[in-house]
């Protein structure tokens, strides 16, 4: 059944949670684009975010990605996936809450670090111990998370399509947010 998505679905969560696959799966599902909220802050700054890190440091990073949330939210209804450190900032969390919803993709710690321990791409995570350094982003920015208005569990044993198919059965349940479209289904019939 077609469904019409009104307004921007945020996903947030710990890296690793798999909001940029679990996201893209989302958008196909419901036919509006998936943008990568990091892809959009390299493409501005045409520099990775190790860079921008690097030679500007996190509160230069952070100010970009404030920006680039602005103006995705500014723009149609889609699916959109944030930096981990991107819903920790209460201007984001407002900004969110004003013209999308935020969605947070939980997953517990031993999944988290499965799926993260051999990339090289997470800056935060460059230190001597980066399980112990992952254990304390977790901690801390759970609670933040926990703010989100609505929770989708992510499991080890579920697939991406599983994990999408759980968020969209969620918002199923918020008719402000996602309505199936009666409109294509009229024209569908005749």
């Amino acid at each position: 059944m077609p469904q019409r998505l009104h307004k921007t679905v945020v996903l947030v969560g710990m890296m690793g949670a798999g909001k940029t696959a679990v996201g893209t799966a989302l958008a196909r599902r419901l036919g509006v684009p998936f943008v990568d909220q990091d892809d959009e802050i390299q493409r501005a700054a045409n520099r990775t975010i190790a860079e921008i890190f690097r030679e500007n440091g996190e509160a230069f990073f952070r100010e970009k990605e404030t920006k680039v949330l602005e103006r995705l939210l500014a723009g149609p209804p889609c699916v959109l996936s944030t930096g981990g450190g991107a819903f920790l900032a209460e201007r984001n969390r407002d900004l969110i809450a004003a013209r999308g919803v935020a969605i947070w993709l939980r997953a517990e710690l031993n999944l988290l670090w499965a799926r993260v321990r051999y990339r090289s791409t997470r800056p935060l995570l460059q230190t001597e111990n980066p399980f112990e350094t992952l254990k304390g982003l977790y901690e801390a920015r759970t609670p933040i998370y926990a703010l989100a208005p609505i929770h989708v569990q992510a499991f080890s044993n579920y697939s991406v399509e599983d994990t999408a198919q759980a968020v969209v059965d969620t918002l199923a349940r918020h008719p402000d947010i996602l309505t199936e479209d009666t409109e294509t289904r009229h024209h569908a019939q005749h």
